[in-house]
């Protein structure tokens, strides 16, 4: 027997209060976690908090968007983007959309994608800690190539990091190259 706050008990029963404290205390910590905030939480522009019901961002500061079709949920997701990600972001949507008249817009896997209508899609960009990875589905057709390679063949990425700005006439020109030729069929 085992000798519990002064008196004896048995050896289930002082195993069964210590179980209790470790799972009280496993609990704790967790909800200080929860409460320091554990992942990056969208902002609003101010450098504020965004609302309760934001979409929450994933690692990378990559914000998490239910899947669908158009023109709002690839709002939404731009709107999510944590600070200077926002703005590439904002740029290149309107790069390509200037650049593609028509083209078609979707959200899946949590990055927006970007095609032309029944030939499927030709660039997706996506959030990571130090860069935004702009993708070219058909990368290795476009002259000059974008500059990092892929495991996936055909695929090429082009990536823009914090204070970079994104070489407009370049990225102009690999959107039009992208948008004419036969695009993925990721979906």
């Amino acid at each position: 027997m085992a000798k519990a706050s002064g008196r004896k008990v048995g050896r289930r029963a002082a195993s069964a209060r210590t179980k209790k404290k470790s799972t009280r205390a496993a609990a704790t910590k967790v909800s200080k976690k929860s409460r320091r905030g554990g992942r990056e939480r969208p902002t609003s522009p101010d450098g504020r908090r965004a609302a309760p019901g934001a979409p929450r961002l994933l690692s990378g500061g990559n914000p998490q968007i239910a899947k669908a079709d158009g023109e709002a949920p690839v709002r939404a997701y731009l709107a999510a983007m944590p600070g200077w990600k926002r703005d590439i972001g904002l740029a290149l949507d309107s790069l390509i959309v200037r650049t593609v008249p028509g083209v078609r817009k979707a959200v899946r896997w949590n990055t927006p994608f970007y095609g032309v209508e029944g030939r499927g899609w030709f660039v997706a960009f996506h959030c990571f800690d130090r860069y935004v990875k702009v993708t070219f589905f058909r990368g290795t057709s476009l002259d000059p190539t974008p500059p990092i390679g892929s495991k996936s063949p055909g695929v090429r990425y082009a990536h823009v990091h914090e204070g970079e700005r994104a070489d407009d006439r370049q990225m102009e020109d690999w959107v039009r190259q992208a948008a004419a030729l036969p695009g993925e069929n990721c979906f």
